[in-house]
């Protein structure tokens, strides 16, 4: 049986050099997970793959997108199993590979995601313009009128995910709750899940450094280049969101980079209780290539032989 390799972990945990190095190996391309790194222009502050590691491995999902285009889960959960199709195509014995730390993406890819109608253009223009003239506290009492059972569940500081829910409600009729079946959908190739994990002083550590050298690469001026699109919802993200606040003068630099750097770390909290959940995820320390390696390599034998018996 084929088989998808993910490789997932909290960010700046290590994952784009140990998956550089899968790749290789086998001699397969990297499908990246990262709902930000999917849009162009946005570089610096999604650590996005260099052009050194874009020449030597190739990869889908990176710098596609513009920043007005619309998309999520769904769309890339069928853009993804395109791809493994063609990867997969006339085997049974192949091998892929997906890496990234957005959880609702990697979820969709493994375990599918509810069929929820895609927003016309006019209705997503609509909320948006609603957004900006009531504010989001207005939305979010819209939402417990017309739909109680999701605003007792959602997070009603994430603006993407409320503006969404009503966007459904005003296009069908019915609730968002209605569309939400969460029946895991059957995949004809195999699936193993590795996370990656550290000290989580180390992690700390090496997420202040991250943050530190994307300063030095010139975060600034790519978020100020970027603020013309500051209202899009691929910018509502950790390290322009602060630098977007540092400009209109809320904090000073020092504080939007210390900001960036504590939003990181949340981020990375939240990211791990997510993977932890999963009781199909094996965990590894991100400096345990060996162990790694041989893990994957005696599960892609397993799930040949059982191709074999059938």
């Amino acid at each position: 049986m084929n088989t998808l390799v993910v490789i997932t972990g909290p960010t700046a945990v290590g994952k784009t050099e140990l998956c550089l190095d899968i790749a290789e190996r086998f001699g397969i391309p990297i499908i990246n997970a990262d709902s930000r790194q999917i849009y162009s222009d946005m570089h610096i502050g999604t650590a996005s793959p260099t052009s050194e590691q874009l020449q030597r491995v190739r990869h889908h999902f990176v710098g596609t997108l513009r920043l007005g285009d619309y998309y999520n889960a769904s769309m890339f959960e069928q853009d993804v199993l395109r791809v493994l199709d063609k990867e997969f195509e006339g085997r049974t014995d192949h091998i892929a590979l997906m890496t990234g730390g957005s959880m609702m993406y990697i979820d969709a890819v493994c375990n599918g995601i509810d069929d929820i109608p895609t927003i016309t253009d006019d209705v997503r223009l609509w909320m948006k313009e609603r957004l900006a003239s009531e504010g989001l506290e207005r939305l979010c009492e819209e939402l417990r009128m017309l739909d109680p059972d999701y605003y007792a569940i959602v997070d009603r500081h994430n603006t993407r995910r409320v503006v969404h829910a009503l966007e459904i409600c005003h296009q069908t009729g019915n609730t968002f709750t209605s569309y939400r079946v969460r029946e895991r959908k059957q995949r004809p190739f195999a699936i193993v899940k590795i996370a990656l994990n550290r000290n989580r002083d180390l992690l700390y550590d090496r997420i202040n450094r991250r943050v530190d050298a994307m300063i030095a690469a010139g975060l600034e001026d790519e978020a100020r280049h970027l603020l013309p699109w500051r209202n899009e919802n691929a910018l509502n993200t950790v390290g322009y969101k602060e630098m977007f606040a540092y400009f209109d003068g809320q904090w000073s630099f020092d504080e939007a980079v210390e900001r960036i750097k504590g939003n990181t770390r949340r981020y990375a909290r939240k990211q791990l209780t997510w993977f932890k959940r999963d009781p199909a995820v094996r965990w590894f320390d991100a400096d345990d290539n060996k162990e790694i390696m041989t893990y994957i390599l005696q599960e892609w034998s397993r799930n040949q032989k059982t191709t074999e018996v059938r």
